[in-house]
């Protein structure tokens, strides 16, 4: 919902300097320490302008004005309380006061007191019926009571009263797509841009409406508009990054994130968003520390242990992830995903007896969910109890009869049992639901060999090559059937292939992991440590790209924007996915 972020009418009193009134005054002196405030104002001087509005309403104690401009200047320096006092007194002196009435409404909407802000956002709109200002103020006090019809009508009224504020134009269109009206919405941010063309808030607005109908190009635009025009606009920040994500720009989608928290460090869904995207990319230690922020800014939320405790298994830390799994169960019981999680968090531990118990907690509330069936049976396989296991996989079977996995899985404990001829059934059935299953294909030509069909096998292990030709198993294997076939020479070529592919292979994990540690460092702001490790998976696999786009990035930080730009086109030599930067 556009309402979420981004949207909500947060303001509570006009951005401009106060009207007031110039008052008779009986000397000169508490005119001018008056307009000494108002020209403080203008200056953007709110020390200055409180100094001299306080001299003023002790000089001259019975003026409205001089108490209202007090008022103005203690709400914007966060005095609500004594706001408050100064506005009441000024409409005490002077009831018919409209902007009191309005600053004294948004004064009491801060401080939560929603009814006596409508009260007075009312008298000022019966005061003055054709005040825009009136009716927007009223408007914003309806949307936080949650009338966001009759908050409409007062903003339409003061789009009608004043049709050139882009900024009331800009506001009705929130409360029109936080009601749904999308094309109405649309209408109004527009307006606003044509009367304000650099407007940030119409471009965040309008940017996250298009994002939400998908028009992911034209909201990328506009959100780098605002950004353009409001670089300190996190918000544009977090919702760019949302529309990136959504083009698979997975890596500025991170950038972009990053920039919003910076920005505002408490904005939690950038937070979380954040750990998602690190934990997809395989940054498993930055998912881990992404989501324990959004942990920090939201302890009650159960989603957040929950993500924190994934990320956690995926750096292999089982027993950090069950606190919070536990907390997670104990803010949501009845979501049996969290006790799933936490079942998988025992079995990474090879707790299996706590694991079975969670597995079988969790079907209490979901007992026809094929996972949880699916995961009861892969602990209760590990504890040996098969006849219990084989059952929990056909009912997994039974509930979920095109999950690739559940066959895959009864078909290698069928094999484990000996039974040959059942666990080719399975896996024929784990390659029907997904063809392109290169275990599967591998495991079937295994389990063939054993039962002396030989051609099939073959047949079997060179789909599974075809379709994973670094499986360097399947080259041993199929090396195996082809010597028992009498095909030596054969066999010599794909046994040799099996030993150079194991071979690259260990490098290529070297690799990868110099380029997560080195990303690391990058995120750390440690250069030279982030280009050395990078350099140093490169060595490791030439052909591995991620290396060569992280170093481009730090050498780009670095300011050696020649090989940077040659290591980003080389990144984008070898993966045609990725785009190489411009530099």
């Amino acid at each position: 919902m556009i309402r979420n972020i981004g949207l909500g009418l947060v303001v509570l009193i006009s951005l401009n300097a106060p009207a007031f009134a110039q008052q008779k005054v009986t000397t000169a002196n508490p005119k001018i320490i008056y307009q000494k405030g108002m020209d403080s104002l203008r200056r953007g001087d709110l020390a200055g302008a409180k100094t001299s509005f306080e001299q003023a309403v002790t000089v001259a104690p019975r003026s409205p004005d001089a108490h209202n401009s007090l008022g103005w200047v203690l709400l914007a320096q966060g005095e609500t309380e004594r706001a408050i006092s100064e506005f009441r007194t000024a409409l005490s002196l002077k009831p018919d006061f409209v902007q009191a009435h309005i600053n004294l409404a948004g004064a009491l909407a801060k401080a939560n007191d929603l009814p006596g802000a409508e009260k007075e956002a009312r008298d000022a709109v019966q005061i003055a019926p054709k005040n825009s200002e009136a009716h927007r103020t009223l408007g914003r006090i309806l949307s936080f009571t949650g009338d966001l019809k009759s908050a409409t009508d007062e903003m339409r009224q003061a789009a009608t009263l004043e049709p050139s504020r882009a900024d009331i134009h800009d506001e009705l269109g929130a409360l029109l797509a936080q009601r749904g009206e999308t094309e109405a919405a649309t209408a109004e941010f527009s307006q606003a841009l044509r009367l304000s063309p650099h407007f940030a808030s119409a471009l965040l607005h309008l940017g996250v409406l298009k994002l939400q109908q998908k028009d992911l190009k034209f909201a990328e635009k506009l959100l780098r508009d605002a950004i353009e025009t409001e670089p300190n606009n996190a918000q544009a920040h977090y919702y760019l990054a949302q529309a990136l994500r959504e083009q698979d720009q997975q890596r500025e989608a991170i950038q972009q994130l990053q920039l919003a928290i910076k920005l505002h460090p408490q904005l939690a869904n950038a937070q979380n968003d954040l750990g998602l995207l690190l934990q997809h990319s395989g940054d498993g230690p930055g998912a881990v520390a992404a989501f324990r922020e959004a942990v920090k800014l939201q302890p009650a939320n159960p989603d957040a242990h929950n993500n924190l405790g994934l990320a956690l298994i995926q750096v292999g830390d089982a027993t950090a992830s069950i606190p919070e799994f536990e907390a997670a169960i104990k803010l949501r019981p009845d979501d049996p995903s969290y006790r799933m999680n936490l079942g998988t968090a025992h079995l990474q531990k090879s707790d299996f007896d706590s694991a079975i118990k969670e597995f079988q907690t969790a079907l209490q509330s979901a007992p026809n969910d094929p996972t949880v069936h699916y995961n009861l049976g892969l602990a209760l396989k590990l504890k040996d109890r098969l006849p219990e296991a084989i059952a929990e996989f056909r009912k997994a079977e039974e509930l979920d009869p095109m999950q690739p996995d559940v066959h895959y899985t009864l078909g290698v404990t069928f094999w484990q049992q000996g039974d040959f001829d059942s666990a080719a059934t399975e896996l024929r059935a784990a390659i029907t639901a997904r063809s392109d299953y290169a275990e599967a294909w591998y495991t079937l030509g295994s389990v063939l060999k054993q039962q002396g069909k030989l051609p099939e096998a073959a047949t079997a292990l060179r789909q599974a090559i075809a379709l994973q030709p670094d499986f360097p198993g399947a080259h041993t294997n199929l090396a195996a059937v082809l010597r028992q076939m009498g095909d030596s020479q054969g066999a010599a070529a794909e046994s040799k292939l099996g030993v150079q592919i194991t071979k690259e292979k260990n490098s290529l994990q070297a690799a990868t992991f110099n380029t997560n540690s080195g990303q690391r460092m990058l995120n750390a702001g440690d250069l030279e440590g982030a280009i050395g490790q990078f350099r140093s998976a490169i060595s490791l696999s030439p052909e591995y790209a991620p290396a060569h786009l992280y170093l481009a990035e730090a050498l780009k930080r670095k300011g050696e924007d020649a090989e940077a730009k040659k290591e980003s086109e080389k990144a984008a030599e070898l993966d045609p996915k990725i785009k190489s930067r411009p530099q």
